[in-house]
């Protein structure tokens, strides 16, 4: 994607594509909208940054999850990312605040939104523990801005450098927004489209612990409503995207948007997403429906027109630009599929769980020992992770497999480090998925030392037996007091 601030007429018409399929879609991708629409995704972006930023110092949890934790689960290629010593973590979200800030304001933007990219997403990766599928796309979108013209108009780059200001802007700027923010929801809602969600699950058990809901949560205990909040969820996930971009359906998808977020938010803890994708639905409505509206209210912004000499298309997207564009759509669109390549029921085994967008997907409990051996002198230990774990590590570790021998390596090293170089590490787990009975998540006979880090598929990682059926909620809460845990 070229990305130049000024580009003249002349440069244009030497870039320009040559007949064919290649340059007809560039001429489709290059027709020009209104910039109204990333102007206001711009102050939505930075204002829900700020938002988050705000929330991790008032709630400690910069502290509970960067500092005070003994060890940090990584992700995979990503070892060598390790938090910032001191007060180093503290003044590094004080910078991403500030970032933020300077986001809305649209100064310095083609700094300002790379370095925001790089720091928070550093932030993701220090802990595998945190993951949370719109942290992950807060990276995707940060990335994106990289690359399109938000500070082009109503901005203080544009109050520094006037002959900036556009009005409008290529098409494939805000399609390309548009196709970040629709992703959640088509995968969402393909991931849906299994065996437990069509039979209430989890959705039965998340439903019978909220019955102090206000007004309709009484009947959360009845099936209809139960099957009625799961397929409404699937529905919703499949079908608002194109909802939003008909017309005719546009304003009843809107209101269906609002109705869902908003409930999502009481009904469960899931942070700023539903602000976020809700703030973002405005992006599916015709450019320029947000300079009709500000019109209509008599704001000067709306008004506003450039008079710069630069062509509305100067951020026109080349052959190099194209090909960069098609690879970032594939990424988007392959990655979420990647966990056909596991055995297994990836909810159980978690090969490829994250980064496919199941949000809300199932609902794990799990009970992890482990024990220690030293092949040399027979002497044993039985070591309780929650003397090593935050309560967040201590929530997410018991049912993913992953975690649980990234946690073994760093027991086993720790007893190499105090002498014991025979030391072998074993790990009895079970997890309990959808409220199925508690089974053994990984073989226990398995050393967890002589088991390295790869992406193939894990073989000590038992299956799932569906055969045993499914409990009941309440049975379950009667027989197994553990630690509970839902993905996000």
């Amino acid at each position: 994607m070229t990305n130049p601030e000024i580009q003249t007429e002349v440069d244009l018409k030497k870039s320009a594509p040559s007949i064919g399929s290649i340059g007809k879609w560039q001429n489709r991708l290059n027709q020009s909208v209104d910039v109204l629409p990333l102007v206001y995704f711009r102050l939505v972006f930075g204002f829900m940054m700020l938002v988050e930023v705000y929330r991790y110092f008032t709630h400690g949890w910069i502290q509970r999850y960067y500092i005070s934790p003994e060890f940090l689960f990584k992700y995979y290629g990503f070892e060598w990312v390790q938090p910032l010593p001191g007060i180093g973590m503290y003044l590094h979200f004080l910078c991403m605040g500030v970032l933020a800030v300077l986001i809305m304001l649209g100064l310095w933007y083609r700094w300002v939104m790379p370095l925001f990219f790089v720091s928070f997403t550093y932030v993701f990766l220090l802990d595998e523990a945190n993951y949370l599928n719109h942290f992950y796309l807060i990276c995707l979108v940060s990335f994106v801005l990289i690359f399109l013209p938000l500070n082009r108009f109503a901005s203080l780059d544009v109050g520094r450098r006037p002959e900036l200001q556009l009005d409008r802007v290529p098409v494939w700027t805000l399609w390309l927004l548009r196709f970040q923010i629709a992703i959640p929801y088509v995968y969402g809602g393909i991931a849906k489209v299994n065996g437990d969600w069509l039979r209430g699950e989890p959705m039965r058990e998340w439903l019978g612990r909220r019955t102090d809901f206000a007004f309709i949560g009484p009947y959360f205990q009845e099936e209809w409503l139960v099957y009625a909040f799961s397929y409404g969820g699937l529905l919703f996930d499949l079908l608002i995207v194109p909802m939003l971009l008909w017309r005719r359906t546009r304003w009843l998808a809107f209101a269906w948007v609002f109705a869902f977020h908003m409930l999502n938010n009481q009904l469960f803890s899931i942070g700023i997403f539903p602000w976020f994708m809700l703030l973002a639905t405005p992006l599916f409505f015709p450019d320029d429906t947000l300079r009709k509206v500000l019109n209509k209210f008599n704001l000067g912004l709306a008004a506003v027109r450039s008079t710069s000499s630069a062509p509305s298309h100067c951020f026109y997207l080349g052959r190099a630009g194209l090909v960069g564009l098609y690879l970032f759509i594939a990424f988007n669109v392959l990655i979420p599929f990647r966990h056909f390549l596991y055995p297994g029921n990836v909810s159980w085994t978690e090969e490829g769980h994250r980064f496919a967008w199941h949000m809300k997907l199932r609902d794990k409990d799990g009970i992890t020992e482990f024990q220690l051996v030293d092949r040399g002198t027979g002497e044993e230990w039985c070591v309780d992770p929650d003397d090593y774990l935050s309560s967040r590590q201590q929530r997410k570790m018991p049912t993913r497999p992953g975690m649980i021998l990234q946690f073994g390596h760093y027991l086993g090293q720790k007893w190499r480090d105090k002498g014991y170089d025979n030391i072998e590490v074993y790990a009895n787990a079970e997890a309990c998925l959808n409220s199925r009975p508690y089974q053994t998540l990984i073989d226990p006979n398995v050393d967890l030392m002589k088991v390295s880090r790869f992406l193939k598929p894990a073989t000590w990682v038992l299956p799932l037996d569906d055969e045993t059926g499914r409990l009941t909620s309440h049975m379950l809460r009667a027989e197994h007091l553990t630690v509970h845990e839902t993905d996000q």
